[in-house]
């Protein structure tokens, strides 16, 4: 896959610009190339006049006042990262895919772009959401083939990366938003457990469930962005070893054991979905992988119920004010999941969330029981619809993101089409840094060494 600024991984880039190969004002001009030539057919990037002026200055002054010494240059120093419009950032409006007024939106500066900016990242501006990050499309468009979806709700975020426009951008999840693009653009996605990057800053969704995360070209590229963006990273967590190993108790390395959530929820996935995930269980199998199947959530239904009483619960109760005032500017998707939470009760919701509570811990000591370390399953139900209209299903993210849990996503395969295909992981709470380390290590059983991908944004 073409990736910006020389068609270099994100770790590659950030290490040319630390180390003063690369140049911050070269790559501004390198990087707004590149959008010029290729958003006019994605339209991943929000439309912003005078974005070269923007990053050429911004570049300068990281160039003028940055440390001269490259060894002690931050670890993103001079990076041009894509920002969801949810997501507030100084001297960017906020429109969230919306016609809603940005100075009615407006808000102080997001916690993530602080600390982006404070590791040397220039913002090469904002990138297209389905509107308020709820189910209603956006203009952009998938990189690989212009007639289908990207995903949603961060569409731009997750083509910008694939078309090779930026090599790394933010987004955000509330069920599928990250892993369902990073699976239809062929890209990595990231979404760390619940609450691990701080969500200040961003408009709300449903806040029982959203999630900061990142896309990048490879595991190596979202490990580097995590180890800037969440709170408290630790370079190798409870004995993890280089390639995704971990020490067993008694010593001896080992891979991670897989679990396959058997029952009703895979059975969710479609048929070209699951003949992938077969063929990628078989792939890992064969690498050295133990893979075991865990049956798990024969009561499916009645999660996905439970966790759609608190998300439009919560929706409806983020776009209050706005919405009292503004009804007539929303889409009829995103005013349809509000008006279904006016009708949800203050008890139903609680019930709810009592729910929620007990199946997280049925999750947890059924992964436990069976002796896993990460769950696998599709990324999606399969490669993204012809259909511009739809964002997809976020079926297959929907369990994990109410039970908080870190997942990444990572390209494994095509379908008929030509289109991507994605593997989903997922570890336990809190240990994001597992969880990373083992996707590593599965990246290189599925991909090889170095993942190579096509580079479809060259196309119109």
């Amino acid at each position: 896959m073409t990736t910006l600024l020389g068609y270099r991984s994100l770790v590659q880039e950030a290490a040319a610009l630390r180390s003063g190969a690369a140049d911050p004002v070269d790559a501004v001009h390198r990087v707004c190339d590149r959008i010029d030539a290729v958003d006019r057919h994605v339209r991943a990037f929000v439309p912003e006049d005078g974005r070269r002026a923007r990053l050429l200055e911004a570049a300068r002054e990281l160039a003028a006042d940055g440390p001269p010494d490259p060894a002690v240059r931050p670890a993103l120093y001079g990076v041009p990262v894509g920002i969801k419009d949810i997501v507030h950032v100084d001297g960017l409006p906020t429109r969230a895919g919306s016609t809603l007024p940005p100075e009615a939106l407006g808000g102080a500066q997001a916690a993530v772009v602080d600390r982006l900016r404070a590791a040397g990242a220039l913002i090469a501006g904002k990138t297209v959401t389905a509107e308020f990050a709820v189910t209603a499309s956006g203009p952009t468009r998938n990189p690989h083939n212009p007639a289908h979806t990207p995903g949603g709700s961060s569409s731009g975020s997750a083509a910008a990366v694939a078309a090779g426009m930026v090599p790394l951008a933010i987004g955000t999840q509330t069920v599928g938003s990250m892993i369902r693009p990073a699976a239809y653009c062929g890209v990595v996605g990231f979404k760390p457990s619940y609450g691990r990057i701080p969500v200040g800053g961003v408009i709300p969704n449903a806040v029982s469930f959203d999630t900061l995360g990142c896309y990048a070209a490879d595991v190596a590229g979202v490990a580097l962005a995590a180890a800037v963006v969440c709170d408290g990273w630790e370079p190798y967590a409870d004995g993890l070893r280089d390639g995704g190993e971990r020490a067993a108790a008694d010593g001896p390395r080992r891979r991670p054991v897989l679990g396959v959530p058997v029952g009703p929820y895979l059975e969710r996935a479609g048929a070209e979905a699951r003949c992938a995930f077969e063929e990628q269980r078989a792939t890992l199998a064969a690498a050295g992988y133990e893979v075991r199947e865990v049956p798990v959530m024969d009561d499916f239904e009645r999660i996905v119920e439970q966790l759609f009483t608190m998300n439009r619960y919560e929706v409806a109760r983020a776009h209050t004010q706005w919405f009292a005032r503004y009804a007539d500017r929303y889409r009829e998707q995103t005013a349809a999941a509000i008006r279904r939470g006016h009708t949800i009760g203050d008890a139903d919701y609680e019930a709810a969330r009592v729910r929620r509570a007990a199946f997280r811990e049925r999750l947890a000591a059924d992964g436990a029981t069976a002796g896993i370390d990460l769950w696998i399953a599709p990324s999606a139900t399969g490669p993204a619809p012809a259909d511009l209209t739809t964002t997809g299903s976020s079926i297959m993210c929907l369990p994990w993101s109410n039970a908080g849990l870190p997942s990444i996503g990572l390209p494994a395969g095509r379908a008929a089409d030509g289109l991507p295909l994605g593997l989903q992981l997922v570890g336990a709470f809190g240990a994001d840094e597992e969880l990373l380390h083992g996707a590593a290590g599965i990246e290189r059983a599925l991909n090889g060494a170095a993942p190579a991908h096509a580079d479809p944004a060259d196309r119109p």
